[in-house]
């Protein structure tokens, strides 16, 4: 009996695994057409396949797949921490560091009060959903950058800041899941040890063991084959997980040091390259297993932990008051560093897409909360990182070009009639055009990029008769 239930359970997962793979991949097909990015076709195919729609995958196997958030935010974290060269951190000084604070903790701040004195929300879930707000995706920016070939003062500040959005985010977000969940289980009266300075502490100490990772790391990786150096990267994010999990904190802010910590010791690339490369599966998984949690039903349904309002509002309401702080706090941080007209004035537009790590925390954020608050927090991340991640690159191009960060033939194809167009109709029209050029932009695929320059460095390696 226990051997057949076994056999049936393996087989389940295998094929939970394969459905979840192989229609992640096949929608991508669809949105790549459309220009959208991947992570908005592993969401929606989570959904389809999920219990709300066609039902395909074993909901006992995705439930055993809590660890998949965990890993996944420790792959994504990790890349991250390529951009803390400290060399670049230096020049640039406190100047990025404000505009990061105000546009991260801007957005927080609106979303807070949008949801806590309008909405009257809990206390408790509004403080970690603004704590999600200030985090932004930086993917779909960092491609519009290459595709555009921008350059100058806004991109330079632009990079360091989504670099340094989501160090903002993890301490946010670690002080007000903590604050979440003592609230959760009774502790009303305010303790600064307990909801504050221990949640401090931890994260302390998980930066301090990620330093110490990225210097073994380092060591580790010292004259070993491509094969190598993939395999004990991977052993040492998994372990640090494993580490994180016991110490009861996201993996995410240690794995972002154990990146920087690597790359400012050993100034070595190419590990990331094949990092990107070996990612696509385990993010691919990842998004689909949170599409698949994603609840329909909740978002139309009146909501007894939303009060009187339905979820699809508290949804469009997050949605509008995040781009606005975002916009707002980087606007005010520009001016107070005194940045350029165009960098202060546009640097906000390229600030709205959200996905990842907000995604990723908003899991983590589910399986603290419980119940029907976990599942709203998700729900609401989920959807409008959906919409973020389709209205993002339009905003980051129009952002890049107002501030003339890259020069095109758009005023070309504008015909200007001053008496018969407004600011407004000239806004939108060209608008109309980026979006064209977006559909024409070629698509760059990074992952094939990194796997055909780590084939050919392994060529390198044998034609040398290396031997490990």
């Amino acid at each position: 009996m226990l051997k057949s239930y076994l056999e049936l359970s393996s087989k389940s997962v295998v094929i939970t695994l394969a459905t979840m793979l192989f229609f992640g991949f096949l929608l991508t097909r669809i949105t790549k057409k459309l220009k959208l990015p991947n992570v908005t076709a592993y969401i929606i195919t989570g959904i389809l396949i999920g219990p709300y729609c066609f039902n395909l995958v074993s909901m006992d196997v995705v439930k055993g797949m809590t660890f998949l958030p965990d890993i996944a935010l420790a792959f994504i974290a990790f890349g991250v921490g390529e951009y803390f060269k400290l060399d670049i951190i230096k020049k640039n000084g406190y100047k990025v560091i404000i505009i990061t604070l105000f546009e991260a903790l801007m957005a927080s701040l609106f979303v807070f009060l949008v949801l806590f004195f309008i909405c009257r929300l809990d206390f408790g879930f509004s403080l970690v959903l603004a704590a999600l707000a200030s985090a932004t995706a930086p993917a779909s920016t960092l491609m519009t950058i290459r595709q555009t070939k921008a350059h100058g003062d806004y991109v330079n500040t632009l990079l360091q800041v989504v670099a340094l959005d989501d160090v903002v985010s993890l301490l946010a977000y670690s002080v007000a899941i903590s604050i979440a969940t003592s609230l959760l289980v009774g502790s009303v009266a305010f303790n600064p040890i307990n909801m504050i300075v221990l949640p401090l502490l931890k994260n302390i100490l998980i930066i301090i063991i990620g330093f110490v990772f990225g210097v073994v790391l380092k060591f580790l990786l010292l004259k070993r084959s491509e094969d190598n150096r993939l395999i004990i990267s991977i052993s040492l994010l998994l372990a640090f997980c494993g580490i994180a999990t016991l110490l009861d904190v996201s993996p995410l802010l240690g794995c972002m040091i154990m990146g920087a910590s690597y790359i400012n010791l050993s100034n070595d690339e190419s590990l990331f390259k094949q990092l990107n490369y070996f990612n696509p599966p385990i993010l691919l998984l990842f998004f689909v297993y949170s599409g698949v949690n994603f609840d329909l039903k909740s978002i139309v349904s009146m909501n007894v932990s939303m009060g009187v309002y339905p979820l699809l509002v508290i949804g469009i309401l997050y949605f509008i008051t995040r781009i606005i702080g975002k916009y707002i706090g980087s606007y005010l941080g520009c001016k107070i560093v005194k940045k350029p007209k165009n960098t202060t004035n546009y640097l906000g537009l390229a600030l709205v897409p959200q996905a990842g790590v907000a995604i990723g925390l908003a899991a983590l954020g589910a399986r603290s909360l419980g119940g029907e608050l976990g599942n709203n927090l998700q729900t609401i991340i989920l959807a409008s990182s959906v919409l973020y991640e389709i209205i993002g690159p339009t905003l980051s191009k129009l952002g890049l070009y107002l501030s003339k960060s890259y020069s095109n033939v758009i005023e070309e194809k504008i015909i200007l009639d001053e008496n018969n167009k407004t600011n407004l109709e000239l806004l939108i029209e060209r608008i109309n055009i980026i979006q064209e050029e977006i559909k024409n932009d070629p698509i760059i695929n990074e992952y094939e990029d990194a796997f055909n320059e780590a084939i050919k460095e392994q060529e390198l390696y044998i034609l040398r008769g290396n031997k490990q």
